[in-house]
């Protein structure tokens, strides 16, 4: 079974592009957006979406919620996470050994939490 695709809520469309184009920018995705609500970034086997809700209610991260990327190496989960901060976002937890694997936690401008790992 594959991950068909994760979603997280936005306040600000123009900002979370931003911010997400930043973020992946070096990843080779692919950017659509197919409405005014809603941006994706494309890959193979990898979708992932910023999304104003369609209940017209404001977007909130959900307490317990993640998304995380597996990125390859110790360094770009250092790269990410500096940027994401330099985006606008905030650490939730410095890059570091966590079990058997190297990882980092930030949030995006909407507090939308997103592990970073090796």
């Amino acid at each position: 079974m594959l991950m068909n695709y994760f979603v997280v809520g936005t306040n600000d469309m123009a900002a979370a592009t931003h911010f997400y184009d930043q973020f992946f920018g070096q990843s080779g995705l692919e950017r659509v957006s197919p409405t005014e609500r809603m941006t994706y970034w494309l890959g193979p086997d990898f979708a992932f979406s910023a999304a104003i809700p369609f209940n017209d209610n404001p977007a909130t991260n959900g307490n317990g919620t993640m998304v995380g990327f597996s990125v390859g190496s110790i360094e770009e989960v250092k790269r990410l996470h500096a940027l994401a901060i330099e985006l606008g976002g905030s650490s939730d937890g410095e890059p570091n050994q966590r079990g058997p694997r190297f990882s980092a936690y930030v949030r995006d401008l909407d507090r939308n939490k997103i592990c970073l790992s090796a």
